[in-house]
């Protein structure tokens, strides 16, 4: 096989002009490729207007090693196909079947991996089945009637399932579990364009029907999925898990748990603060959603005279403010929508969602300024926490429980705006214009100012005065980590933290990852359900 690097063409172009430019670069007919795929493909705007497809492929010839030896280039390289070895299952036999402890990302991979390899997973999840919580989410946008156990947070698919559905990760892969994330995505209908486009992303109404597709394979395997089921205590005895028991106080025993509980789980984190159970603060960032015009974004981003048809732009950018904290966008949604992610009465957040097209009329982003377990004020394992918290309630009592919205120029003058500029937001949710400042620490939003001024010098027009600004953005990862070691326990044996929870994942992509990691380690150690 052989690897084709940094082959550019035009946007236009059609496929049989990317197989001519291949067999051109080899110095081949295009009758003498065999067969080829695309591995990777990005965008390179770097010299506007002329932007080009960046692609990485392999081809396939009768002649593969000869080719690459002919042509000395190293952008072509000869590439060995790669090998997987299946799983080894273990020997050690287990009493009952792994219960998992959520069916976000995390608990849906790890649920499918196991269910495959015949250990019969029983997954619980608090929230309802995709389809119902696709309506009380709906309901609580148009009405406010907050749902505290399926929203935004909880339910089938995780958050992710309203969200973006951004598929990247900066997770480095030597073992090819990003790759099997994707490839199960496509097995499932997700668009195959994501196992190469650089920045792949599904979109929360393909994610839908997507988790539904999974759920229903990890039933045909054998595997149970029961929503509804709240985890209200973990039965722990001589330092080893033995169980789990429901908010409805019926018992279930196991002697393999996988906690995949999420980033909002705050009321589970309590149980788990007053239990044996390893785990510590954890640094993160907060901040605020903010809005352009999709149009501003692209132009930036593709040059004012693109002549191509191309995808909603992206951004990513980061700084760090006067007195050292890190700002920088999280979460980027073209063509998206700022929506109410609450999951507490009393408190709100927000997060951003695209949908497959990603065609709305505006971009939006979290700007997020970190803050650190200095910022807590408290050595309690769930300072992190109470700090979200206040700032959710804070949110909440700015807005009288509507998304709080604030033009940028208002938010850098301390006042509260009237109206809107020359251009109207897009949000899901009820909101109202308030002041922000009064949401955030003083240190926290004048670094948050900081960065979108700072930030103007690479998008014109990012610190512009309309610029729609909606709090809080608290939620961007855990608040704690629990502890595990090489194996993927806790200090409680039979205990397995997973995901971003956990504090190993930022995201869909890393946090199914690392349910296949949590997967693989009981696999290798357990024998199959008999």
């Amino acid at each position: 096989m052989i690897r084709v690097l940094k082959l550019t063409l035009p946007p236009n172009h059609t496929e049989a002009e990317l197989k001519q430019k291949i067999a051109s670069v080899l110095g081949i007919r295009t009758g003498d490729i065999l067969s080829w795929k695309i591995v990777k493909r990005s965008i390179d705007a770097r010299k506007k207007p002329d932007i080009v497809f960046v692609y990485q492929l392999d081809v396939h010839t009768d002649r593969d090693l000869k080719i690459v030896k002919k042509k000395h280039n190293p952008n072509i390289v000869l590439r060995q196909k790669e090998e997987r070895h299946p799983l080894v299952h273990g020997a050690e036999k287990a009493n009952h079947r792994p219960v998992i402890v959520g069916f976000g990302p995390a608990g849906m991979f790890c649920g499918y991996l196991l269910a495959r390899e015949g250990y019969a997973p029983l997954i619980l999840e608090r929230g309802g089945a995709v389809d119902e919580r696709t309506e009380i989410v709906e309901k609580f946008w148009d009405t406010g009637k907050l749902d505290t156990e399926c929203n935004v947070q909880f339910g089938e698919g995780g958050a992710g399932t309203f969200s973006d559905g951004k598929l990247n990760t900066l997770v480095k892969d030597s073992s090819g579990r990003n790759r099997k994330v994707l490839e199960i995505l496509v097995e499932m209908g997700a668009d195959p364009s994501i196992l190469y486009d650089n920045k792949p992303h599904i979109g929360t109404d393909s994610l839908r029907k997507i988790v539904k597709n999974i759920r229903s394979e990890i039933l045909r395997m054998g595997g149970e999925i029961r929503f509804h089921a709240k985890v209200s205590e973990f039965e722990i005895d001589g330092g080893q898990i033995r169980g789990v028991k429901l908010a409805d106080g019926s018992l279930i025993e196991a002697e393999q748990v996988i906690l995949a509980i999420g980033h909002s789980a705050r009321d589970t984190f309590t149980v788990l603060a007053n239990s044996p159970i390893a785990m510590y603060q954890k640094p993160f960032a907060v901040g605020l959603r903010i809005q352009h015009p999709q149009e501003m974004i692209d132009r930036s981003q593709y040059g004012k005279d693109c002549r191509y048809q191309l995808p909603p732009a992206p951004y990513k950018l980061a700084g760090k403010s006067m007195d050292g904290r890190g700002v920088y966008s999280f979460c980027m949604c073209p063509g998206g929508y700022v929506v109410n992610a609450s999951s507490e009465n009393g408190m709100t957040a927000v997060n951003g969602m695209s949908y497959s097209d990603r065609g709305g009329k505006n971009a939006n982003s979290a700007i997020i300024v970190t803050v650190g377990v200095e910022d807590f004020g408290s050595n309690d394992v769930l300072a992190g926490m109470y700090y979200q918290q206040e700032l959710e309630k804070a949110a909440y009592r700015v807005g009288d429980g509507k998304i709080p919205v604030q033009l940028f120029g208002d938010y850098l003058n301390n006042q509260t705006s009237t109206g809107f500029g020359t251009f109207e937001p897009a949000f899901k949710g009820g909101y109202k214009f308030a002041n922000l400042r009064d949401v955030l620490s003083t240190s926290v939003g004048n670094a948050l100012a900081e960065g979108i001024q700072s930030f103007e010098r690479q998008i014109e027009g990012f610190s512009r005065y309309d610029a729609i600004l909606a709090g809080v953005e608290s939620r961007t990862s855990s608040p704690v980590h629990i502890e595990r070691d090489k194996r993927m326990e806790s200090n409680v044996k039979g205990l397995y933290p997973c995901g971003e929870g956990a504090g190993y994942a930022g995201g869909i992509t890393s946090a199914a990852m690392d349910g296949l990691k949590v997967a693989e380690e009981i696999i290798r150690r357990y024998a199959p359900i008999s």
